[in-house]
């Protein structure tokens, strides 16, 4: 298996004046190269912590992170670890810094000393791949919430990193922006390859990823596809999360007595299942 993102033992301590807090508690986890995983937890699960350490913002207290087999902790490499892992966050207006947008995408590589023709190529590139190139002359403050945090990914697609760490991209967006947000990093993911790291407490937003990662209290209690994550409602409830509505609906119908799998994700799959339960009451 060909990880992109190897962490190992890894624990992550924030100190007060009065106390040691571990954030992260000796986690350890594999990225694989081009899957897409999301990572939920509630808020002081930790996963905003474990997510500054995949590209070596956070320098892990103990334990080692390696962006492809680049230690994080090594200052010699930090932009080159960079460049590896991009990273985008919740607020885009604090990612984009020009007054034009294709000013803003141009910033990050011509920060790497790219030669001027493949910058113009690259912010082509990068802007077409988050379907904003016809914005490209457009000022960022009157784009809508949505498009701003496109901006910012192409921004970060432009360095060409082989993986994209995302911190709650969608928290300060309306349900079409987090929709647009969501498709553009599943066609990144299929169709350039990119390596996809979502940290998110939108369930829905993790109903389509190759992997689901749940962490409490700094430490990881489940990880699986998101079909086995999603029909252990107990387990997600008692933790502070909620489920698709589609999981919670035959959790309850399974409760009741009806014979559905509680594995069924999909609308089209729960209403199959409920379908077949009901032909199943009737005989």
């Amino acid at each position: 298996m060909d990880n992109i993102i190897e962490v190992k033992n890894v624990t992550y301590e924030y100190t007060d004046e009065e106390k040691t807090f571990a954030a992260v508690k000796n986690l350890s986890l594999n990225i694989e190269r081009g899957s897409f995983t999301v990572i939920l937890g509630h808020n002081g699960s930790g996963k905003s912590t474990l997510a500054k350490m995949l590209n070596g913002l956070n320098k892990p207290t103990s334990g080692d992170v390696f962006a492809d087999g680049i230690n994080t902790k090594d200052e010699k490499t930090e932009i080159e670890v960079k460049r590896k892992v991009g990273m985008v966050f919740q607020n885009p207006d604090n990612q984009i810094i020009a007054s034009i947008v294709e000013e803003d995408v141009a910033f990050g590589p011509e920060n790497l000393g790219i030669p001027p023709k493949e910058i113009e190529k690259r912010v082509e590139d990068a802007l077409k791949a988050v379907d904003m190139w016809e914005f490209r002359k457009s000022t960022p403050h009157h784009l809508s919430g949505g498009q701003k945090q496109r901006i910012a990914i192409a921004g970060i697609i432009a360095m060409q990193p082989e993986c994209l760490v995302l911190d709650e991209p969608t928290a300060m967006l309306d349900p079409k922006g987090r929709a647009e947000i969501i498709s553009t990093l599943h066609r990144l993911n299929q169709d350039k390859g990119i390596t996809v790291v979502l940290i998110t407490h939108y369930m829905e937003e993790a109903e389509n990823a190759d992997r689901v990662i749940v962490m409490n209290d700094g430490e990881i209690i489940a990880d699986d596809k998101p079909k086995v994550i999603f029909s252990d409602v107990e387990r997600l409830k008692k933790v502070g999360l909620d489920v698709p509505q589609t999981a919670e609906l035959l959790y309850n119908l399974k409760k009741n007595g009806f014979a559905v799998d509680t594995h069924a994700l999909s609308i089209k799959e729960a209403a199959e299942q409920i379908i077949s339960a009901l032909h199943s009451e009737e005989k």
